[in-house]
C-alpha cells in the first residue's frame, strides 16, 4: 500500500548565497528523503520557498543600498539555479513574496485573532536614538542571558539555541552604531503561545521513539521551562501586512509567517495542478506523514511554535490539519572547525564549487558526512579522498570494468548466463538486503546508514569480481565467464537504485548505459534481474579522479 509523504524543507533567507552547511543541514536530506520515496511508488510533496521578508534582507539591503525587493529576488533566482544543478527535487519552489502567500498568512492571522489567540498588546522594544527607530531582533545584538554568549542576537542565540527577546540582552548594542538602545513601549500582536504548552507536551510526550533524542529532548525541555506569549508583529515596512486597519506601518513578523509558507506553497502547488483542493490529501488526510527538514537552530519553530499554530488553527476552523510526524534536524556543518561564515568568507558556496567540480561527488561527500547527531566538519582533503577511494576506485570502477568488458567481449549486449553458482547467488543476495537496508534506513531518516549500505555492498561486488577473475575465464571457460559478467551487471543494476537518492546524476546515466529508457525512477525500489541481450550503452567513466593538488587550492580560497 502506498504512502502520502510531506517534505517541508527550511526556508532560505534570500539575503546571500547558499554554502555546503545550508545543503546538509536540510535540502540534500530532503532530497534524499524524497527521491527513495517517489521511487518506492510513495505519494509525495516536497515544498519549500526563499523567505524574502527575514531582517536579513533588510540589514543586507540596507548595506548595498538596495530595496529588501530587489535583495530577495535576486537571491531567488540564484536558488533555483542551485537546486537545479545540485538536482535538490522539489516539486515547487515558491517564496513568501506571493499573494497566494499573504492570503493563507491573513486567514490565519484573522481566524486565531477571532478565538483570541493572537491578542494586542504593548511590548517593550529596543528604540535607536541615532538611527531613531525602532530596532528589530536581528538589529540588536549583546550578550546571551543564558549561557552567557557575547555575540547573540536580538532573537536566538546562536550558542544556545534558545529564542530571546532583545530587551533580554546583557549589554544590548545597536548593530548599525553600536549605541546602547533606549527601551520603549509599543503596541503589537502576540500569539498565545502559553496556552498551548500542556497540549504540546501532551503530543510531544506520544509515540515519538522515532524522533531523533536531541529534537525531542530539547524541545519538551522548552516546555518544562513554559513557553511564553510572543509578538508575532513588528515595526517595519517590509513584510506581510497586518490585515487589519491602523498598523500600516506594521508588519506580520517573519517567524509567525514564514512556517505558514509550508501550508500557502502547498496550496500554489494544488492550483498549478489543476485540482484547488488536491494540497488537503496532504494536510488532512490523517494517513499522510509530515515532515521538516531543518538545521538545529530552527527546531523550536517546528516542534512548538507550528504546531501551536496549527493546533490553533484547527481548532478555529473545525478542520484537523496534520502536526508533524517527524522533524529530523541536522546538527551544523563546520569548516575548519568553526560555523560557516559569510563576513570571513569561512564557507564552500555551492555554486562555486558547482561552477569546478560535479554534483554528484557532493551529494555523496556530504551524505556520509551527515551531522545527524553531532556537528561534522567540512575538509578538501577528505572530500578528496572520499572522491578518488569511494566514488572513483570502488563504485565508478566496477562500473566501468564490468560494463566496459561485457561491451567489449559479449557485443556491446548483456551476457546470457549458465546456470548460478552458490557464490553468485550469494552477491546477488547481499545486493539484495543492501537495498533492502538503504531504503529502510533512508525511510528513517539515517542517511548515513543508507549510503554505508550501499557502498559496502559495492565492494563486495569488487571483491566478486577480484576472486572471480573474468579476465581469465574468457579464454578458458566462456560460459562461465558469461555468468560472472552476468551476475555483476545485476549486481550493478541492484546498486544504481541504492545509490540513485544520493547520486541522481550518475545513476540516471548509469540505467541508460544499462540499455534502460526513461527513468530510473519509473523503475521502482527493487532489485530487477536484467534481461540478457540487452544492448549496452558504451560505457564512459561515473566520476573524475582528483588531484590531491586541488586541497591547496581550495583551502587558500577560503577565509580565516
Amino acid at each position: 500500500m502506498t504512502e502520502k509523504i510531506f517534505i517541508g524543507v527550511a526556508w532560505p533567507y534570500a539575503n546571500g548565497p547558499l554554502h555546503t552547511g545550508q545543503i546538509v543541514g536540510a535540502y540534500l536530506p530532503a532530497d534524499i528523503f524524497a527521491r527513495y520515496h517517489r521511487t518506492a511508488g510513495n505519494q509525495v510533496l516536497m515544498v519549500s520557498g526563499s523567505d524574502q521578508h527575514g531582517t536579513p534582507i533588510t540589514v543586507r539591503a540596507e548595506q548595498e543600498g538596495k530595496s529588501p525587493a530587489e535583495i530577495a529576488a535576486y537571491y531567488h533566482q540564484e536558488f533555483l539555479e542551485t537546486w537545479r544543478r545540485l538536482g535538490i527535487s522539489f516539486d515547487l519552489y515558491t517564496s513568501t513574496g506571493t499573494d497566494n502567500h499573504a492570503r493563507t498568512v491573513h486567514d490565519i492571522f484573522l481566524k486565531l485573532y477571532e478565538r483570541g489567540d493572537i491578542y494586542k498588546g504593548s511590548m517593550r522594544l529596543p528604540f535607536c536614538t541615532v538611527e531613531e527607530r525602532f530596532l528589530l531582533d536581528r538589529y540588536v545584538e549583546g550578550t546571551c542571558p543564558i549561557c552567557g554568549y557575547e555575540a547573540a542576537r536580538g532573537d536566538q542565540c546562536d550558542n544556545c539555541g534558545n529564542v530571546l527577546d532583545p530587551v533580554d540582552l546583557v549589554d544590548p548594542r545597536c548593530r548599525f552604531d553600536g549605541s546602547r538602545p533606549e527601551i520603549r513601549e509599543s503596541e503589537h500582536f502576540f500569539l498565545r503561545l502559553s496556552a498551548y504548552n500542556d497540549r504540546l507536551r501532551k503530543w510531544l510526550s506520544s509515540d515519538k521513539a522515532h524522533w531523533r533524542k536531541n529534537v525531542l529532548n530539547f524541545s519538551l525541555s522548552l516546555l518544562e521551562q513554559g513557553l511564553r506569549d510572543r509578538a508575532i508583529t513588528r515595526d517595519i515596512s517590509w513584510g506581510v501586512p497586518i490585515p487589519l486597519e491602523g498598523y500600516e506601518d506594521k508588519r506580520i513578523y517573519v517567524w509567525f509567517e514564514a512556517v505558514i509558507g509550508y501550508l500557502s506553497a502547498s496550496k500554489e502547488w494544488a492550483q498549478r495542478q489543476g485540482d484547488p483542493e488536491k494540497w488537503r490529501e496532504f494536510w488532512q488526510d490523517p494517513r499522510c506523514k509530515t515532515y521538516y527538514f531543518i538545521g538545529k537552530d530552527n527546531i523550536i519553530f517546528h516542534t512548538l511554535i507550528w504546531p501551536a499554530q496549527l493546533m490553533a488553527y484547527s481548532d478555529a476552523t473545525g478542520e484537523t490539519y496534520n502536526l508533524p510526524y517527524d522533524v529530523p534536524a541536522n546538527q551544523y556543518q563546520t569548516v575548519r572547525g568553526a560555523k560557516a561564515s559569510t563576513s570571513r568568507n569561512l564557507a564552500v558556496w555551492v555554486l562555486d564549487f558547482l561552477s569546478r567540480y560535479d554534483p554528484d561527488p557532493l551529494r555523496y561527500y556530504l551524505a556520509v558526512t551527515m551531522p545527524e547527531t553531532s556537528d561534522s566538519d567540512f575538509t578538501w582533503a577528505d572530500f578528496v579522498r572520499r572522491n578518488n577511494d569511494e566514488l572513483v576506485a570502488t563504485w565508478g570502477n566496477l562500473v566501468n570494468r564490468v560494463l566496459a568488458f561485457a561491451y567489449r567481449h559479449f557485443d556491446r549486449a548483456i551476457p546470457t548466463p549458465a546456470q548460478l553458482l552458490e557464490r553468485d547467488r550469494t552477491l546477488l543476495h547481499h545486493v539484495e538486503q543492501a537495498l533492502k537496508r538503504a531504503g529502510e534506513s533512508i525511510a528513517a531518516c539515517r542517511f548515513r546508514a543508507g549510503v554505508e549500505a550501499a557502498m559496502a555492498a559495492a565492494r563486495e561486488a569488487n571483491r566478486y569480481l577480484e576472486d572471480s577473475a573474468p579476465w581469465r575465464l574468457v579464454a578458458q571457460d566462456r560460459p562461465r565467464c558469461a555468468t560472472v559478467i552476468y551476475t555483476s551487471i545485476a549486481a550493478i543494476n541492484g546498486l544504481k537504485v541504492a545509490f540513485y537518492p544520493y547520486l541522481p546524476f550518475t545513476s540516471q546515466r548509469l540505467h541508460q548505459m544499462l540499455g534502460y529508457r526513461g527513468t530510473l525512477e519509473s523503475q521502482g525500489w527493487k532489485f530487477d534481474l536484467p534481461r540478457p541481450g540487452q544492448h549496452l550503452a558504451e560505457p564512459e567513466p561515473l566520476f573524475k579522479k582528483l588531484d590531491p593538488g586541488i586541497v591547496a587550492e581550495e583551502e587558500a580560497r577560503l577565509g580565516v
